[in-house]
């Protein structure tokens, strides 16, 4: 074991060495260390370096209230930056190194600045660079700012869960008023959980010889036995970061090194306060010296890890909290010294490693200093919540008040730094008692900082904010606390008031000649400790924020051996089989025009707009007339924005006098069903339309082909099939096998075509009966490829595919209701502007490539002759299998008027030529859609 190791104490593994390094050096230490505890373990005293002056700096309390040690810690090929060393447990073969020092915290290259601090005193930057220009030095002190790098693999697989919970009673803090709360409470028959960030709970017993007259391990023990006999849950290292609206806790579950926290949303009837409470610094010259540390840090690291800050120890203390500690220290092999404070000023000897003390003259050896001003309730919490503090002058601290609606604090965090009120105060509390700490045996001497003292006294250690900072911001009328806040940064970044605050407030007090609770307190904002920006991921992102719909025929699909991938936010198939795709594809598409397809069209959108103004509403809403529209029959349509542009085409089915189904492109269904529901509200009786998004209660199967209605026939279904019966654009609805089904005569392939829609879970069922009856006439299923090929052949457009944001229905084709619709609908205006009708609008045609060509690139353009001013460009573009030649969908300047004419392609620099004709290559004149 180590020389700063004392054998017997802690609650380390002592059987258990763990190799590390810290800067490239190498260390050994014990499971259950810290990395902080580890390096004192080894005689290491400089961990890190200040934020503006570079100053040596080495831990100065043992857990969350140390703004000092702050390292980029790598394991396993992960790095993490900005790990607090003395909350990081020690893990075999970590590699620490310091931030904000090179190359090493030992030894840094900018520790020189520290010599020009008279010049770079708070706010130096703001009347320093004005002259001549901010912005010529600007790069360089952004260069210089912030601690910390982030490694560019350290994000990799690095995903935090997110949970919500609830209990009756959340207790923060598992020390000893923490523990006893919980206890009472779920004994009680409450619904408890405790939380604890450390990796046993224990708190400030494990200083302690003995509590209630038994040792801190079995009494511990024995308190988290009972809160789990209880039905009670303990989450240890888990950290309560803030409290919100509603008792709504964000608490951080810290795991395995390199795994990214887990984010519990805690919502609690009640929230017991038990956080404790810290040790605050007391102001000398060279305060922030590495040996420097606070009178509770050190005695956590020889409770918890068996380590021996130093051996001569002056203590400068003004609090019977500080001196309960000494014993023990002593008991270790220190020696210790007591120094009063108010003897006279003291001054650290020694830069790197501490020499002694001086005061007045008077010389006092030394190798640490140990510092308590007096203990600070841990309030974060409870001012989150919107508690208030009260100044108490007999604890020298800001205490909770009044308190949030389902709040109460207890033990230190309220002030009770006497264990035996602490604990029967807690367990008062549990059965809903009312709180009311006391101080018998807790007592301190006013010990603040003086304005005036010589010497550079440091208030915020990791900011470098001196008294004299303080100071200058009250000269230059920064006496507000939260205009100092932010004119020294003092209390900012990972410390957030933890030891900067009290006496930075107390300065300023003194100053303006006012008592400390006049001065105020800043503002406590989440997250109390800092925790990795992952954790506060968003719920939409990645698969959550555009999930992969699922098909009902997903196993279906896969038992045909489909290729599936995403298309429009659904996981769909896109040929069947394996090999040559483009062989696969073309076979798809030959087998559909020769005998049939059998197609899953399941993402089509369903929506029904029901009610007494549905009629009305619809046609309001789209740019063809629907009021003519009779039961049984369907229209193909558009949904148009304000702008007039086309948002979406697509069928709409009106089944009876008040009810209509959209259905719209399968990757618009989630857009046009809120597109729908925000005019719904805007000008309409909402208790007389009423929207309801059906696409996934149905599954449809679209059988396509010349063998389509023979195929669908087998089915043995009670309806006339025939053209005649039921020609092209009708609805019908039967009953197949007991159930419901929909028919729609409908095609997006320009063949007959027979659109089944069956309730979800039977859809594997009817495509079954269908594989079935077509697999003897040469039919099977057909991949979306296919169809998008297909679908070309004939002409008919994917809206933005074959459109942008500024295409209009007469851009297509479709200008009839554009000029006789007579009743208002969305985007009519925009219809008739002058943009609207200019000869220079992009419309939709086909293109033709001379024979033997081969087919022209998707996004290709077409340009002016002699210009290269681009005319448009090419939207979809395919090798036919039907036809035998490639086909292409085009946007072209007055494209219509240009029907024969050869233009030139331009694509990656290099020319072709094709001639501008009809979208529809295939069946022209429709006789196998209507066959």
């Amino acid at each position: 074991m180590s020389a700063h190791r004392v054998a017997g104490r802690g609650r380390i593994d002592a059987d258990a060495p763990l190799n590390f390094s810290f800067d490239g050096r190498a260390f050994q230490g014990r499971r259950g260390d810290t990395i902080a505890s580890a390096l004192l373990a080894n005689g290491v005293r400089v961990m890190g370096r200040s934020f503006k002056y570079h100053r040596p700096r080495g831990p100065w309390g043992a857990w969350v209230d140390d703004p000092n040690a702050i390292m980029n810690v790598a394991l396993n090929g992960v790095e993490l930056p900005n790990c607090p060393a003395t909350t990081t447990y020690l893990e075999e073969g970590m590699a620490a190194r310091s931030v904000n020092a090179f190359p090493s915290a030992r030894f840094d290259l900018k520790g020189g600045l520290d010599l020009f601090h008279r010049w770079l005193g708070a706010g130096f930057y703001y009347k320093t660079f004005m002259w001549p220009d901010w912005h010529l030095f600007e790069p360089m002190i952004r260069r210089m700012a912030g601690l910390g790098a982030v490694s560019d693999a350290v994000l990799e697989g690095y995903v935090a869960d997110q949970l919500h919970d609830r209990c009756e009673v959340l207790v923060v803090g598992g020390g000893a008023a923490g523990l006893v709360a919980a206890r009472s409470a779920a004994e009680a028959g409450q619904d408890v959980c405790l939380v604890e960030d450390h990796a046993e709970c224990g708190g400030g017993v494990w200083q302690r010889a003995e509590i209630e007259g038994t040792a801190p391990a079995d009494w511990v023990a024995a308190q988290v036995a009972a809160i789990v006999a209880a039905g009670g849950r303990v989450l240890t290292r888990a950290t309560a970061f803030g409290v919100f609206d509603h008792r709504m806790v964000g608490i951080v579950e810290n795991r395995a090194f390199g795994q990214a926290p887990r984010l519990r949303r805690m919502r609690a009837g009640r929230i017991v306060l038990a956080s404790g409470a810290l040790d605050r610094p007391v102001t000398f010259a060279n305060n922030d010296r590495p040996g420097v540390m606070s009178v509770d840090g050190a005695g956590e690291m020889l409770a918890r890890y068996g380590v021996l800050v130093g051996r001569r120890i002056a203590v400068v203390a003004n609090n019977s909290a500080a001196r309960a500690v000494l014993p023990a220290l002593v008991q270790a092999g220190a020696e210790v010294v007591e120094v009063d404070p108010a003897a006279g000023p003291i001054r650290v000897l020694g830069a790197k490693r501490i020499r002694g003390l001086d005061q007045g003259g008077r010389r006092v050896e030394a190798d640490t200093v140990l510092a308590s001003g007096g203990l600070t309730p841990l309030v974060h919490l409870w001012r989150h919540a919107g508690g208030k503090l009260d100044w108490c002058d007999a604890r020298q601290a800001f205490i909770p008040g009044r308190a949030p609606e389902g709040m109460v604090a207890v033990g230190a965090a309220a002030g009770a730094f006497d264990l035996e009120s602490a604990l029967e105060e807690a367990r008062g509390v549990a059965r809903g008692g009312a709180v009311e700490a006391s101080v018998s045996h807790y007592h301190l001497t006013p010990l603040w900082p003086a304005p005036g003292a010589k010497g550079r006294q440091w208030i915020d250690f990791q900011h470098d904010v001196t008294l004299k900072d303080v100071e200058l911001a009250a000269r230059e009328n920064y006496v507000s606390v939260e205009h100092l806040k932010r004119y020294t940064t003092l209390g900012m970044a990972s410390d957030q008031g933890k030891t900067a605050n009290m006496a930075g407030l107390a300065a300023m007090a003194a100053i303006q000649g006012r008592p400390i609770p006049e001065v105020g307190t800043t503002t406590f904002r989440p997250p109390f400790v800092p925790i990795p920006i992952e954790t506060y991921h968003g719920a939409h992102r990645g698969q959550l924020w555009h999930p992969l719909k699922r098909l009902a025929l997903e196993e279906a699909h896969r038992a045909a051996g489909a290729a599936l991938g995403e298309y429009g936010g659904w996981l769909r198939p896109g040929w069947y089989g394996q090999g040559d795709v483009a062989q696969i594809i073309a076979e798809e598409v030959r087998m559909a025009r020769g005998t049939a397809g059998i197609f899953d069209a399941s993402p089509l959108g369903k929506i029904e707009v029901m009610g007494p103004d549905a009629e009305a509403f619809v046609d309001f809403v789209y740019y063809n007339t629907i009021r003519t529209l009779k039961p049984g029959h369907i229209r193909y349509g558009f949904l148009l924005s304000e702008g007039g542009a086309v948002m979406d085409d697509g069928v709409i089915a009106r089944v009876d006098q008040d009810r209509f189904v959209i259905s719209c492109s399968s990757s618009h269904v989630d857009g046009v069903r809120t597109h729908l529901e925000a005019w719904r509200q805007d000008g309409n009786d909402p208790d007389r339309i009423f929207i309801h998004d059906t696409t996934q209660h149905w599954a449809t199967v679209t059988m396509t082909g010349p063998k389509a209605r023979e195929i669908v026939g087998a089915l043995g279904l009670e309806v006339d099939l025939s053209a005649e019966a039921f020609p092209h654009m009708r609805l019908r609805e039967v009953v197949w096998q007991g159930g419901p089904l929909r028919i729609a005569r409908v095609s997006f392939t320009g063949d007959v075509s027979f659109e089944l829609s069956i309730r979800a879970s039977r859809a594997e069922e009817l495509w079954q009966a269908l594989i079935a009856a077509g697999a003897p006439l040469g039919a099977g299923p057909l991949g979306l490829e296919a169809l998008s090929i297909m679908r070309a052949e004939k002409g008919y457009l994917i809206i933005g595919k074959d459109t942008d944001g500024e295409t209009m229905p007469h851009d297509l084709g479709f200008g009839i209701p554009r000029q006789k619709k007579t009743v208002a609908f969305i985007g009519d205006r925009s219809l008739h502007n002058a943009k609207a009708n200019s000869t220079a609008r992009k419309q939709l045609v086909g293109l033709r490539v001379a024979e033997g060509a081969v087919m022209l690139p998707t996004g290709a353009h077409v340009v002016e002759a002699g210009t290269q001013r681009s005319l448009g460009y090419v939207t979809s573009s395919y090798d036919s299998p039907t036809l035998d030649r490639p086909i292409a969908l085009a946007l072209i300047e007055d494209g219509v008027a240009q029907m024969g004419r050869e233009v030139t392609i331009w694509h990656l620099g290099e020319t072709r030529r094709a001639t501008i004709c009809g979208p529809c290559a295939f069946d022209p004149e429709g006789e196998r859609l209507h066959a």
